[in-house]
């Protein structure tokens, strides 16, 4: 399953903590690169 339809949060909020390192940054990149 391709992960950007998995975690597909359009028309959504998220918040995504400790954005600074481990999954929180890694989250917050991916979320910027799919312009969420």
């Amino acid at each position: 399953m391709d992960a950007a339809r998995l975690f597909d949060l359009t028309g959504k909020k998220a918040l995504v903590t400790g954005a600074s390192r481990g999954i929180g940054q890694a989250m917050a990149v991916s979320s910027r690169k799919t312009h969420a």
